[in-house]
């Protein structure tokens, strides 16, 4: 049997460690131990079978991060259902969009986050049944009378490794998400693959990740690494603020913290301005989402005394494939290899490029997504054989690491040379006035591409702030690469799991 949920759950309490912290809610205290996650993911299944819902069937979970969340995730894969993870942070016609595109039967939704899908339901006829975690409105089942309704189950759904075990939409950084199937098999090859290989996460450990469950590098941090070695998650269902997260660092003391480059910049700036709390025992910090700039890397070691592992992963990989690792790491690249994964850069042909050359990544791992769904020349684009096209650029040096350019569509050439959007934006970050920036190509007056920054500021403009940071960018990455136009705003556009959403720049361009 290879049903998932029995090696990440079900093996502790075998193991003797049932009374062992699986998860602990910030703020609240609330916390579920590893055997009461088994119990009341035997009682999930059992309630999805009393609602008839039936193998392969998807259950949509609009769940804040709390500890309902991997009962449900858990429960549903020993039941053979598949759970959808949604992004929480959407408008009513996108969750409309996804949810008549998986066609689940059933909803849950924490309470919180009912008056911005509801309206929503009145389309979708397939939802047969809506639960709701706290206050239900009239027409939906309170969550505990949900699952107090069935029979708890006496052995998961007999699954194999290639069985579809849930489904991610992807964060829509490049257009609408798509909804990306994953198997069972592709749960614990991330877990011995980059969580047991580079990150070396312990059963003593206490993981805190800002990115939620809904976001693939965050499912991965929060459940499928620690769950892996009996080790406990803090999980924290608000906003992950700067201010915020510091105190749930200084509060739940973590050893192992995950982010994402955006907040890592802005907890950095917090840092500067109001000190860092004593006595946090991280070990190790790790990021993925975007490429993290080399500045915001040294800053926080300053701080804390701790590198942060930069990585990339995708939501069609499930997690990281290429990392930097614990003792070796460079900022301004991407590691290496995780062990267990191979990668080729190769131009638009398909062939591979001569180091020192700028191609696509593509990634061979027993993780890979099995499709997109109801998406098959998608599909048939993205994933070639064993090969997965991750639309990333990038070049690999002569010692073998990785350096970020850039997504496919951000590329663009100035005089005739390939410009890394991401190269200038690290230059441009590294000035002390700016806190974060998106560079994209803009037509001058000749209808040439040259590059365009929005840059977000760390405070006042300073004066004479655009010619210096020109002359900045130029005597550090080269005197064609400097931004012509500078637009300083207050935010950017991102998708919920911080990554920029450049093509939305480049419409205003």
């Amino acid at each position: 049997m290879s049903n998932a949920a029995i090696y990440f759950v079900d093996r502790h309490v075998a193991e003797g460690r049932g009374d062992k912290l699986a998860f602990r809610e910030a703020v609240t205290g609330r916390s579920l131990s590893y055997g009461a996650l088994a119990t009341q993911s035997d009682q999930v299944a059992g309630a999805l079978a009393a609602i008839g819902m039936r193998r392969e069937e998807r259950l949509a979970l609009l769940v804040l991060d709390q500890i309902e969340f991997p009962v449900l995730f858990w429960g549903a894969l020993k039941a053979g259902v598949v759970p959808v993870p949604l992004n929480t942070l959407l408008a009513t016609p996108v969750y409309a969009a996804i949810l008549k595109d998986s066609r689940a039967r059933a909803l849950v939704v924490s309470d919180a986050l009912w008056d911005v899908v509801a309206p929503a339901l009145d389309t979708l006829p397939h939802i047969e049944t809506v639960i709701v975690i706290g206050d239900a409105p009239d027409g939906a089942q309170p969550y505990d009378a949900f699952i107090a309704q069935g029979t708890p189950v006496t052995a998961p759904f007999d699954a194999s490794d290639d069985d579809a075990a849930f489904w991610l939409y992807s964060s829509g950084s490049t257009g609408a998400p798509k909804g990306v199937v994953h198997v069972h098999g592709a749960l614990r090859a991330t877990a011995d693959t980059y969580g047991a290989q580079v990150l070396g996460v312990r059963a003593e450990d206490v993981v805190f990740s800002a990115a939620k469950f809904f976001f693939a590098y965050g499912l991965g941090n929060s459940m499928t690494f620690p769950m892996s070695v009996g080790a406990t998650s803090v999980i924290y269902g608000g906003r992950p603020t700067p201010d915020v997260m510091v105190d749930t660092l200084a509060a739940e003391r973590p050893t192992i913290f995950c982010g994402v480059p955006t907040l890592y910049a802005a907890m950095v700036a917090h840092l500067d301005a109001h000190g860092v709390p004593e006595d946090v025992p991280l070990r190790l910090c790790i990021s993925a989402g975007e490429a993290l700039p080399e500045d915001v890397g040294l800053r926080w070691r300053a701080h804390f005394g701790v590198d942060i592992l930069d990585g990339v992963g995708s939501t069609e990989m499930l997690h990281i494939f290429l990392s930097n690792a614990p003792g070796d790491v460079v900022y301004g690249t991407s590691g290496i290899p995780v062990p267990g994964y191979d990668m080729r850069l190769v131009d638009d042909d398909g062939a591979d490029v001569p180091l020192g050359e700028i191609g696509e990544l593509v990634v061979n791992g027993a993780s890979a997504a099995a499709c997109y769904w109801n998406k098959r020349d998608k599909s048939r684009a993205t994933f070639e054989g064993v090969w997965t096209h991750t639309g990333d650029k990038y070049e690999q040096r002569d010692d073998g690491r990785y350096i970020y350019c850039g997504r496919t569509d951000d590329m663009f050439k100035v005089s005739g040379i390939w410009v890394s959007p991401f190269e200038v934006e690290q230059a441009i970050v590294s000035h002390p006035a700016v806190l974060e920036c998106a560079v994209v190509a803009a037509q001058d007056d000749d209808g040439l591409d040259k590059p365009k920054a929005f840059v977000v500021l760390q405070g006042k403009k300073p004066d004479g702030f655009d010619a210096a940071l020109k002359a900045h960018v130029q005597d550090r990455v080269g005197k064609w690469k400097y931004p012509r136009w500078i637009d300083c705003v207050d935010t950017l556009p991102k998708t919920a799991t911080g990554k920029i959403q450049r093509f939305k720049l480049r419409e205003v361009t």
